[in-house]
């Protein structure tokens, strides 16, 4: 595996502290980036690297390679009468390198008549049969936390299909001329530590019996990052699918998988809006922060070991000393459309953070030649910020959850930026 994180970065211990959140015109030297060439060339670079080394692990290329795995794919069935006539339902598995790597399962709805469509693509907790009450839809078969319904004995059962339509409304996304993809997330990687599988197996583990001196890999691709390439490697056969364009991808996600959405769209130019649902620390939350009703650094990389790289738990005691934060990789999307979501009872996700994380990545979109985040204060509950600049805002009344009134708030921000 090869990375542009190069592991020369300082070690969090020999990083000085910055309490206020960075700069993201500032590089790592102290040089203030005066134009978008300095930016595509050397900062956006360097950013990337920072997130690798720092937060959320190398970002895997096969082989050594500085290209991808070629994507192969097969349909697994094909409706052009699903949604009573309005749209096409398939499924598509795609094998993402060598035959024993993971493969993924592809749930794809397409407005009939309205094509090439946008189309919003993200990772689902709990499989594509969740989402439609169709027999031909797969079942995942990889290790499922049991918190899910139908699940037993950490696997999934079609005992469930159909349950969590209301996540991924397919007929409404489609009503509206929208194209939607989705697959579960555990088909890249399974959401538990500590048990190499999934993406995680393809790398050489250090401290078996040939390397049993060497230092730990601190900046392993974790959790987190593999959902993001997977979402890529989804993107791979979207832009060959006919039936949706290529110019207007959009990627979604809700919790942590709106974690993975923003680094996917951060990380990919051809994202071309990004919607980070509810995604809090380590998402859209910023580390730095006071709020004592909101997730940290330390409480998140204690309970969740596995979704950042190993030095991103260095951080916990001292978040000042990140040499990023979550409005850098914002920043990565300018000049991207990004729109993030909260709830007025999910204050662990940071509403008031989220809010202050688009508005300190204004300045890399206003070097860009766009508008970020017009507005200087947050909206009140149920009143979206959508229109006025690239970086949008919706925090609504209810609690922590994807729902179709948020789906109907994506659609419209869409609606002013991929049209």
């Amino acid at each position: 595996m090869t990375s542009i994180a190069t592991g020369e970065n300082p070690s969090p211990a020999e990083l000085p502290a910055h309490p206020a959140l960075p700069d993201p015109l500032v590089m790592s030297d102290g040089t203030r980036v005066a134009s978008a060439e300095q930016w595509r060339e050397r900062r956006r670079p360097e950013l990337k690297a920072l997130f690798e080394q720092y937060v959320y692990g190398r970002y895997p290329q096969a082989d050594g390679s500085s290209k991808p795995p070629a994507v192969q794919s097969k349909v697994l069935f094909e409706d052009p009468q699903a949604f009573s006539g309005a749209g096409t339902l398939k499924e598509v598995e795609l094998t993402l390198g060598p035959p024993e790597w993971p493969k993924i399962y592809l749930l794809i709805a397409t407005p009939n008549g309205r094509t090439p469509a946008a189309c919003f693509v993200g990772m689902n907790f709990g499989g594509n049969h969740l989402l439609v009450d169709d027999e031909r839809v797969h079942v995942p078969e990889s290790w499922m936390p049991d918190r899910y319904t139908g699940v037993v004995d950490n696997r999934a059962t079609d005992a469930s299909r159909g349950v969590e339509a209301y996540a991924w409304p397919l007929a409404e996304i489609v009503a509206r001329g929208y194209a939607v993809a989705t697959f579960h997330c555990g088909d890249v990687q399974p959401d538990r530590p500590y048990i190499r599988e999934g993406m995680r197996a393809t790398l050489a583990e250090v401290g078996g019996d040939n390397v049993a001196s060497a230092e730990p890999d601190e900046a392993e691709t974790a959790t987190i990052m593999w959902w993001a390439w997977g979402i890529h490697r989804a993107i791979d056969y979207l832009v060959t699918n006919k039936a949706i364009d290529p110019q207007r991808i959009a990627v979604v996600g809700h919790s942590r998988l709106g974690k993975t959405a923003l680094l996917a769209g951060a990380f990919d130019e051809r994202v071309a809006l990004t919607v980070a649902n509810q995604a809090g620390c380590g998402g859209s939350g910023p580390s730095r922060h006071d709020d004592s009703r909101a997730e940290t650094v330390k409480i998140i990389t204690d309970k969740f070991p596995h979704w950042f790289g190993a030095n991103f738990t260095k951080f916990g005691d001292d978040p000042s000393k990140l040499p990023v934060d979550q409005n850098c990789l914002v920043a990565l999307c300018a000049p991207r459309a990004v729109l993030f979501t909260a709830a007025a009872e999910d204050r662990w996700a940071n509403p008031s953070g989220q809010f202050e994380v688009l508005q300190a990545a204004n300045p890399a979109y206003e070097l860009l030649g766009v508008a970020g985040l017009k507005a200087d204060a947050m909206p009140a509950a149920d009143a979206p910020l959508l229109g006025e600049g690239r970086l949008g805002y919706w925090f609504r009344a209810g609690e922590h959850s994807m729902t179709p009134a948020d789906w109907k708030v994506y659609m419209d921000f869409a609606d002013r930026w991929l049209r």
